[in-house]
């Protein structure tokens, strides 16, 4: 057996467990809201993820990746097939591990940082600091504060919203069956815009702006009085948390939503590097842009719905409950928020991380309620592992090239 396809099977192994990686930590903190507020167990939240992150990946995913992602490293340190797959190989290992190391610690990050701070010291040891795109890197840093600051405003503007118009009416429950419509018509749009715009298949239907804010506001029109229309049959209106019943049913639609965009967007970062290992086994010349077989995507799909179902409790009790109480009406404002910010941010061109945005959206309607409601050393520690999310992968990416060019 050639070196290359000894290098093939372990690009299969670790890129599983990267993609488990990914479910343990990103797609668990996307569905935290939900599971915080009640609006799902934790046991229908791994059911509903693990299934529609398979479809988002098989159907919606991209078939086609970039070799290094975000464009942070230069694609003239591919110019050595075996250097490209020593390189993809280290990259995808050190960057799982250092999720698996904050998946432990119970605290998100950005499964997207994390390959990206390893692909650049995959760049350091291959092509020195010259083949580093330094803007590109500062736009990643420039995320760390866009994303949580637009969803903390986003979710404390909603969630206040919410208390004046509903929670502090005596008729509370006949003001969220009368809001009701343009809510759930609201995420809706958002929803729909957001698979228009920021999913592979989406882009690849290649709708322009005002068509796709027509077929959003269509649907959203269609589907706001259908949901209105269950929700009210399904609730009883006498229940004392009739108004907390509502949101809680749309919350299990954003749940479902967040799942399916996470399979399409996030497999990549597992199947990215291992599709490139693949490709330069088969072809032996690497490029740009590869095709990523059906099989691949499946197969991130499957790791990622195992994470969550393995360890995804961990990320899902930070964020759910530690940083602050999460009701159905504050969840469903979490997820506006950070279904929103990912959605107005990547149209205008600024660097988002979806982990980010369900943070700053959870401390936004923490803060709506006073600054004691919110645990601030909780968010403290959240930020620390962000910022050395990129550095960590790196300088052990760095380590593990040197001795994966020593034995392969």
């Amino acid at each position: 057996m050639g070196i290359e396809y000894i290098v093939l099977i372990l690009a299969y192994i670790i890129g599983f467990y990267m993609a488990w990686n990914i479910g343990a930590n990103d797609v668990a903190n996307s569905m935290a809201s939900a599971v915080g507020a009640k609006a799902i167990t934790i046991r229908q939240a791994v059911f509903i993820a693990g299934i529609l992150n398979i479809v988002g990946a098989l159907f919606l995913g991209s078939h086609v990746t970039n070799t290094i992602r975000k464009g942070i490293v230069s694609t003239e340190i591919l110019s050595d097939p075996h250097i490209a797959m020593v390189g993809a190989l280290a990259a995808l290992l050190s960057s799982a591990l250092w999720v698996t190391f904050a998946t432990w610690k119970s605290l998100p990050v950005s499964t997207t940082h994390s390959i990206v701070g390893s692909m650049i010291g995959f760049g350091i040891m291959a092509g020195g600091f010259s083949v580093i795109h330094f803007s590109k890197l500062l736009a990643v840093v420039m995320s760390w504060i866009i994303s949580p600051i637009f969803s903390l405003v986003l979710s404390y503007i909603m969630f206040s919203i919410i208390v004046r118009f509903i929670l502090k009416k005596k008729n509370a429950y006949d003001m969220a069956i009368m809001v009701c419509p343009y809510l759930s018509g609201l995420i809706i749009f958002i929803v729909v815009l957001s698979f228009l715009f920021k999913t592979p298949f989406g882009k690849s239907l290649n709708i322009g702006m005002p068509l796709a804010c027509l077929i959003a506001l269509i649907l959203s029109f269609i589907l706001g009085l259908v949901a209105t229309k269950l929700i009210g049959v399904y609730t009883d209106s006498k229940s004392s948390n009739a108004v907390e019943m509502i949101f809680r049913k749309i919350q299990i639609g954003t749940s479902c939503y967040m799942s399916l965009a996470h399979g399409a967007n996030d497999v990549a970062n597992a199947i990215g590097p291992l599709a490139l290992i693949y490709f330069l086994v088969k072809t032996g010349a690497p490029g740009s842009k590869i095709p990523v077989p059906i099989f691949l995507l499946l197969f991130g799909g499957v790791g990622i719905a195992a994470g969550i179902s393995m360890w995804g409790y961990r990320v899902m009790d930070t964020v759910g409950h530690k940083i602050t109480t999460l009701t159905n009406t504050r969840g469903f404002s979490v997820d506006f928020a950070a279904a929103s910010t990912v959605l107005i941010a990547s149209k205008l061109g600024l660097p988002v991380s979806t982990t980010h945005a369900a943070v700053g959206g959870v401390i936004g309607v923490g803060l709506a309620r006073g600054l004691e409601a919110v645990n601030f050393n909780i968010i403290g520690k959240v930020i620390v592992y962000w910022v050395i999310t990129v550095p960590a992968a790196a300088i052990t990416c760095m380590i593990f090239f040197y001795l994966f060019n020593l034995f392969l």
